[in-house]
């Protein structure tokens, strides 16, 4: 059985939900250590390239992200997974 797909503007809705919200009242788990916290209790760094948010129990790099050239850029490499309590 084959399953099709659709491109990414499938998700748009569904995500614009999700990026619309506070991230400072998501609750993170850490990648690293398996901390689970609101992202509001991690530690920001403003660096010249940018912020990095790391992990208060493992200083591990959360997320960054940087503006420049016209463009946001975020990478959350650092968090296992992200939810929103209701």
């Amino acid at each position: 059985m084959t399953m099709e797909h659709l491109d990414g503007n499938a998700a748009a809705g569904e995500l614009s939900e999700v990026f619309a919200l506070d991230v400072t009242t998501a609750v993170a788990t850490c990648a690293g250590c398996g901390m689970t916290g609101p992202v509001a209790q991690a530690m920001v760094y403003e660096a010249g390239m940018g912020t990095v948010l790391r992990c208060p129990q493992c200083d591990a790099v959360l997320l960054r992200y940087v503006r420049g050239g016209g463009e946001l850029r975020v990478e959350m490499r650092g968090i296992r997974v992200m939810h929103w309590p209701a």
